[in-house]
């Protein structure tokens, strides 16, 4: 195989959440990727402690899933799923349907986390509209929430940056839960925390200020991700659900990231024993390998929705080009049967304890502020510097790559989340190089 030629201008690529001046003027380039590893573009290997982004939980160029790529991408390139249909999609459909709670078994593809979230939030709406309560339209999310970017995810999103130069086109009737994240109650907690089940009765406030009959639906990630990992305390998302049910409003939890196995199951839902009205989903649904999200709905909401108008009509007029595109698809199938064949799921529960052992084994590690961790999981919040908030996690990111391994920050927050092969050696490795980054910052 020819090697791909040395690329010396960055400049045309504008490149997503970068800071595109400070990384072109020191890039940090990724040319393959196998098993666990990443291998830069000057030949080191880079241990994967993020499963990409959340998202490689079977770990890089699986062949099963290359095989089902290149075996489809030759066969059925794309098809369309507007009026029309191909079989690999509902074959995906009845798979993805098979991991989901008892009732959420109607499934809608999107291309990404953003379109599953942007779904969601139109299905709830249409779904009170088709049972005579057209009236609902307000949506909650949470502080420090993220939803992705379209303009749905960012207005029921909770994290300012992603929200400040956009306020102005926001969805106006948007209210917010406050956040979970309480270092005066819950610093270095293993696992779930015993304080903080009460954050949930806000959303009585809130129903109360609004009233529930224009209430349409909450949204929540059960485990949140990209605002530095907060695990809900215990009982939280229980009272949420109760609240939801007594007001008739949906749940939703957004599980692009605690979908398929982070937790040591197929969701976050079967996880913590609470049951949503849907589900969004993408990243490890199909291994990332190509685009690919989707909603689970529950049977009622789906049934609501499509039984409400004519037979010949369309019920939701909502969807993509390439809802269930014919490869990414193939590749969901592909990867859905790997993690069952290979018991994924089990392995990352049988690993969480080493993995919570060696995160937290870094409370003693210079400007250590918090350690939290759930899972395959774990966030590493430090002390901020002076006038340069985040800073100093940027500077353990890089140091941490320069030695070959991979981590995520946000903020000044380093985030863990590998592919769920990892070896007990290799999580010694990852949090390993974090000590020696963190003893060589100041």
């Amino acid at each position: 195989m020819n090697a791909r030629p040395v690329i010396d201008d960055l400049s045309s690529f504008w490149m997503p959440f970068t800071a595109n001046r400070q990384f072109k003027a020191a890039p940090r380039l990724l040319e393959s990727a196998k098993g666990m590893y990443y291998r830069s573009t000057d030949g080191r290997e880079v241990l994967d402690g993020t499963a990409g982004l959340w998202c490689v939980n079977a770990g890089h160029c699986r062949e099963e899933i290359v095989d089902a790529v290149t075996r489809t991408l030759g066969t059925l390139d794309f098809a369309p799923t507007f009026q029309m249909g191909h079989p690999i999609a509902f074959e995906a459909a009845t798979k993805v349907a098979s991991l989901m709670p008892e009732g959420l078994d109607r499934i809608f593809f999107t291309n990404s986390g953003s379109e599953s979230v942007d779904t969601a939030l139109k299905i709830a709406l249409a779904y009170h509209r088709a049972r005579g309560e057209g009236q609902r339209t307000r949506l909650i999310g949470r502080e420090r929430g993220y939803h992705g970017v379209g303009f749905g995810g960012i207005s029921v999103g909770g994290i300012a940056p992603n929200r400040k130069t956009f306020s102005g086109a926001l969805l106006p009737a948007v209210d917010h839960l406050p956040h979970t994240h309480d270092l005066a109650h819950n610093a270095f907690t293993k696992g779930q925390p015993a304080w903080g089940d009460h954050l949930a009765d806000d959303l009585e406030r809130i129903v109360a200020l609004h009233d529930p009959s224009t209430i349409a639906a909450v949204i929540v990630e059960p485990l949140a991700g990209s605002t530095g990992v907060l695990v809900p305390p215990q009982g939280y998302l229980q009272k949420l659900r109760e609240i939801c049910t007594k007001y008739g409003i949906l749940l939703i939890f957004d599980e692009v990231i605690t979908g398929f196995g982070r937790l040591g199951k197929a969701t976050a839902s079967e996880y913590f024993g609470v049951t949503p009205d849907l589900i969004t989903m993408a990243k490890a649904i199909n291994n990332a390998t190509i685009p690919l999200g989707a909603v689970a709905a529950h049977r009622n909401v789906h049934d609501t929705v499509v039984n409400a108008g004519a037979a010949n009509a369309i019920e939701l007029f909502h969807g993509y080009t390439y809802s269930a595109h014919p490869v990414a698809t193939a590749a969901a199938i592909a990867t859905l049967d790997l993690y069952q064949r290979d018991k994924l799921f089990e392995r990352a529960a049988s690993k969480a304890e080493k993995f919570e052992s060696a995160a937290h084994a870094l409370r003693d590690a210079p400007y250590v502020k918090d350690i939290r961790n759930l899972g395959l999981v774990a966030g590493i919040e430090l002390d901020s510097r002076d006038g340069a908030p985040g800073a100093r996690a940027y500077e353990v990111f890089v140091k941490c790559f320069e030695a070959g391994v991979l981590v995520r920050y946000t903020g000044d927050i380093l985030a863990f989340s590998p592919p769920l092969i990892i070896e007990d050696d290799q999580i010694d490795q990852i949090f390993g190089t974090v000590r020696k980054a963190l003893e060589s910052v100041k």
